[in-house]
């Protein structure tokens, strides 16, 4: 799990964000984490304690002089063996209360005591009118300026029935950035193209070939390399998977689409990583309307079937080529045509895998060829399979 072990302080400030608060701390759960809730007196008039302790588990703290802490000092105790706060919501005057040391409740206290290397991450809530007052983009500045980490806002419907910047992130969002934080940024800076998923190749306009790829390790990687500190675009065939938060995502459908988009965009990345599971061929005969049946046999139709370009071996040919990075799912004979490929692409890493294995599930394991042989990665979640492989591209990036 990406937050196993880690100790999360969640802090509510007033809003009607607070609902989302709740989403939050079940979902810190189930990645690994322990959360422990305080809030503010403003908060509870959204959400209750009791609500907050029992999907978290814990007692939830909102006095300052709370008894339960043995010397009455919990806005010194609650933070030392902590990994991390997170305030979510952040109102705008909890903003001001940070970018001013000010501290005259239990959460404010707890953030301006907390230890120096303790991050601090917030995630602002509020009016698209009330971010926008430049006495609030003036605390924001200043948040940055101390070190403390800004997730969101987003912008969208507002609970005040206007519409604009300074909505809460989403749970889900809020999730993929706390996780984030505590990854190592091996990327920093780098940009990063990639392509996932199948890609469809239309028969009628109803009809196609297509095969078994979910997109999942593709998406895996491409949520890994942002949270690495990467700027990643990653180029998608038809899945049923959300973009990960801070991807570039385009969608395309076929192999065709997927080679002009990536040409498209392939100037000035330092890697590109071919996931997707690109169909060799195309119907050339594809047709203008649904195919019905012929006659009273019912006969099929007679498809023609031409190549699509080979999107790795255009990009590894290119002049001032990105660290290019294949990967190929065989069914039989990995290791024989795994090398292969590598040497046909005339790439420095290849990643094989077994596809009807992996196609669809959340677990894989990868063989790694490069020059000097092969080496196994033992299967694993994908996602952790994403940050090891990362690891490995990004120990070999000229400096």
């Amino acid at each position: 799990m990406d937050l196993a072990g880690k100790k999360i302080i969640l802090g509510l400030s007033g809003g009607v964000a607070c609902y989302k608060a709740a989403e939050l701390t079940r979902a810190l759960g189930k990645a690994g984490a322990s959360v422990q809730v305080v809030m503010t007196q403003a908060a509870t008039q959204f959400i209750t304690p009791v609500t907050m302790q029992a999907l978290s588990g814990k007692p939830v703290y909102t006095d300052q002089w709370d008894a339960r802490i043995a010397n009455n000092m919990a806005h010194i105790d609650l933070s030392r063996d902590a990994d991390a706060i997170v305030i979510a919501p952040c109102s705008t005057d909890f903003i001001r209360k940070l970018a001013q040391g000010a501290c005259d409740d239990l959460l404010s206290t707890l953030c301006i005591a907390r230890p120096a290397h303790l991050p601090l991450l917030v995630a602002p809530a509020m009016n698209v009118e009330m971010w926008q007052n430049p006495a609030t983009q003036r605390n924001v500045a200043q948040l940055a300026t101390d070190g403390i980490e800004l997730l969101g806002p987003d912008t969208g419907a507002q609970a005040c029935g206007e519409n604009g910047m300074g909505r809460m992130l989403e749970p889900a969002q809020l999730l993929e950035q706390i996780v984030a934080s505590f990854q190592p940024k091996i990327l920093a800076g780098k940009r990063i193209l990639l392509t996932a998923g199948p890609t469809f190749e239309p028969i009628d306009p109803v009809r196609g070939i297509t095969n078994l790829s979910s997109g999942k390790m593709g998406y895996a990687i491409a949520r890994a390399a942002q949270q690495a500190g990467a700027f990643v675009t990653l180029i998608s065939g038809p899945t049923a998977l959300d973009a990960p938060f801070g991807v570039q995502c385009i969608q395309v459908q076929s192999a065709q689409q997927m080679h002009d988009a990536v040409l498209a965009q392939v100037t000035d990345q330092d890697i590109f990583i071919a996931v997707a599971a690109v169909a060799d061929w195309r119907v050339a005969n594809a047709s203008a309307q649904k195919l019905k049946k012929d006659g009273k046999d019912g006969s099929a139709p007679i498809l023609e079937f031409a190549r699509n370009p080979d999107i790795l071996a255009t990009v590894a040919a290119l002049p001032k080529r990105p660290y290019c990075v294949g990967f190929a799912a065989e069914s039989e004979n990995l290791l024989e045509y795994g090398e292969q490929k590598r040497l046909r692409k005339n790439i420095p890493l290849l990643i094989g895998n077994i596809g009807h294995h992996t196609f669809g599930k959340d677990d894989n394991e990868l063989i790694l060829f490069d020059a000097d042989g092969h080496t196994l990665l033992p299967r694993n979640d994908k996602q952790v399979l994403a940050r090891q492989l990362l690891a490995v591209i990004a120990s070999r990036l000229p400096r």
